[in-house]
């Protein structure tokens, strides 16, 4: 049955279709909608004193209108905001990962690397947003093609404990030409620590010795990245 207009201006029900999230996303498409609509077709439903609108734009406020801010929260941040309760905020996690998941799939046209640029945008699905330090390893074949993206270790926020070995049995199973070093730093800090550049130092060697180069690290942040190649460092 339809539903009967309210007195209160404020309800939904009661607003011009063009005003409305759904009905603006059927009549003009999802591009018409901006953030904080589409948010409020996720909550579907508001609070007494807020529309799901009003919600939704709340909430896009508390994370500065940044979609990869909203990203980083999980439940518990969610939940502190007044209307947000523990179903709408896993709604809003499940499309966020959801549109992560797209981003992972990567094209089946190999990916050929010739600098750093592109080993930045080909580690963006993995590491965007990550709250936590992660080290991975792309490896190349001799055309410097991408044969694997793999993740060697999982860290906490400060670091993450890698093993040397494992990152060359990785390399060598797979019969990689070649090797790139890529770590993220959550904080967005882009400047390498002493650790990293040891590190760095210590797989270069040990690449030497097995006659299998490493070609560049990467240090990833949402916002930037720093190559130990470029900065003459490799």
């Amino acid at each position: 049955m339809p539903r009967k207009k309210s007195d209160n201006p404020k309800v939904i029900i009661n607003w011009h279709d063009d005003d409305k999230p759904r009905e603006k996303f059927m009549n003009k498409g999802r591009a018409a909608c901006s953030d904080s609509e589409l948010m409020a077709i996720l909550i579907r439903s508001g609070t007494r004193e807020m529309t799901a609108v009003d919600l939704a734009k709340a909430l896009m406020t508390s994370v500065g209108n940044n979609i990869n801010e909203l990203a980083k929260l999980n439940v518990r941040d969610l939940t502190k905001i007044k209307g947000i309760g523990e179903a709408k905020a896993l709604t809003i996690l499940a499309a966020l990962e959801l549109g992560r998941r797209r981003r992972d799939i990567i094209s089946d046209k190999k990916r050929k690397i010739i600098g750093s640029q592109p080993v930045y945008e080909a580690m963006r699905p993995y590491l965007m947003d990550k709250t936590h330090e992660e080290f991975w390893i792309l490896l190349l074949n001799r055309g410097n093609y991408v044969m694997r993206t793999i993740q060697v270790s999982v860290g906490g926020i400060s670091g993450t404990a890698t093993d040397i070995k494992m990152i060359f049995k990785i390399a060598l199973d797979h019969m990689a030409s070649s090797l790139i070093l890529v770590h993220n730093h959550p904080s967005g800090q882009l400047i390498p620590s002493f650790a990293d550049k040891v590190l760095t130092e210590q797989v270069k060697e040990a690449g030497r010795l097995l006659d299998l180069p490493v070609q560049d690290h990467i240090i990833f942040t949402d916002d930037g990245y720093y190559s130990f190649k470029d900065a003459g460092e490799m």
